[in-house]
């Protein structure tokens, strides 16, 4: 058994159109159970979020949500997980799972996950933490994302290195194993 971590995963609220990524957010879950980890992720009973929490929670594996107020009804918020914590707004949603967490995976997802997304890598290349930062690349979900973000660097706006705070995998085992060694 590996060192004790806790993972933020950033996900949908939604399920997506292919059943597929339902699929992969609950091997996700699992995964992270499986290693004794804690999985930290937004505190929804909807979309990838359930899945993930009711995959990990399903494994043995302990499991805590963060959702704002405000969301609590329309994400109807897990209550059977590890804990629960709700808080004021999003900003301090985003805060406490950064808090929580030694790195962070993003499964598929809209909006709210790029925002999660590019919220730590930011943070991450301002030096306000060194924690890694990983995509479940689940059948080149980021594979758009990814060639944007080297465009970036092509125009001379983003730096090489801060790009390579990214680890992308298209497995989760593999991007589980490959997210801390990069951290080393």
């Amino acid at each position: 058994m590996s060192e004790h971590k806790t993972v933020c995963v950033f996900c949908g609220a939604k399920p997506g159109r292919d059943p597929k990524y339902v699929r992969g957010a609950r091997e996700v879950g699992a995964a992270i159970a499986a290693r004794g980890w804690t999985l930290v992720f937004g505190g929804g009973g909807v979309g990838l979020m359930r899945e993930v929490a009711e995959a990990a929670m399903a494994a043995g594996g302990e499991v805590i949500g963060i959702i704002p107020q405000a969301l609590v009804a329309r994400e109807l918020g897990l209550t059977h997980i590890s804990r629960l914590e709700v808080v004021a707004d999003m900003s301090v949603r985003k805060q406490r799972m950064i808090d929580l967490s030694d790195g962070f995976v993003a499964l598929p997802g809209g909006l709210g996950t790029l925002d999660e997304v590019f919220e730590v890598l930011t943070l991450r290349q301002t030096g306000y933490h060194a924690k890694p930062i990983g995509l479940y690349n689940q059948d080149g979900y980021y594979d758009a994302l990814l060639a944007a973000c080297r465009g970036f660097v092509e125009q001379g706006f983003v730096l090489p290195a801060d790009i390579g705070f990214l680890v992308d995998a298209p497995r989760i085992d593999e991007l589980l194993e490959r997210l801390f060694a990069a951290a080393r």
